[in-house]
């Protein structure tokens, strides 16, 4: 146990912080209560050997790491080399590939239906077809790339929806996840994020713009106020 603490203390310390991995939850037992309050007593040494903050927290990150290897706890490897938090799904790069094949299936269809009959797009439309009992040489072709192109596009929109509502939900997640642990952050990103949206835009007209508010407060007005407003000031 004192060597796997060394050890990890060790590595710890020449780790950068965003390469470490992500520690897994504990169960908690009489056999892991009991290798925790061991650990304990071992870094005492090290805690008092301590020289600042930053030091303290890759010992007890240490203290961490040899816990879970001390028990077998499965520790997770994913963003450890790129350090990376929020890496791309899996399912998201298979559907956005989809979506950069059936655009670019589109494009032939359209050059096809335009009058290209290159061989290289005669075989593309021609495999976009296979399965089905659709001859290029039918009479009513152009009303089945039409059809064709069509359902592409509705597949292109119900996938990217897909992606939109995921993009939502992790936003909504994180947002609430942020509030709870630390609220500045997550109003300094809110800020952030609601300065780059209103960046985007044109610029107003001072002259618009101050002609647009004096018309509002310096213009006397009349106001039909109701009984509930005497109640309300009194």
């Amino acid at each position: 146990m004192r060597s796997t603490l060394k050890e990890a203390i060790v590595e710890t310390r020449s780790t950068p912080l965003k390469n470490l991995p992500p520690l897994p939850r504990i169960a908690l037992s009489k056999r892991n209560r009991a290798i925790v309050m061991a650990l304990n007593q071992l870094l005492v040494i090290y805690l008092e050997a301590s020289r600042d903050l930053c030091e303290t927290d890759s010992i007890l990150f240490g203290a961490a790491l040899a816990l879970c290897r001390i028990i077998g706890a499965k520790l997770s490897t994913a963003g450890c080399t790129t350090g990376k938090s929020s890496a791309i799904p899996a399912w998201r790069t298979r559907i956005e590939e989809l979506i950069a094949k059936a655009r670019a299936l589109i494009g032939r269809l359209i050059c096809f239906r335009s009058g290209n009959t290159r061989p290289r797009i005669v075989r593309i439309v021609r495999m976009a077809f296979d399965g089905t009992n659709v001859s290029l040489s039918q009479p009513d072709i152009m009303q089945k790339l039409t059809e064709r192109i069509d359902d592409l596009k509705q597949r292109i929109a119900a996938w990217g929806k897909r992606i939109r509502r995921y993009t939502e939900r992790s936003t909504r997640f994180n947002q609430n996840r942020l509030f709870q642990s630390d609220q500045k952050r997550l109003y300094k990103s809110l800020e952030r994020q609601a300065s780059m949206v209103s960046g985007t835009g044109p610029v107003p007209n001072l002259a618009d713009t101050v002609a647009f508010w004096r018309s509002l407060w310096s213009e006397p007005v009349n106001h039909n106020e109701s009984p509930w407003t005497e109640v309300v000031a009194s």
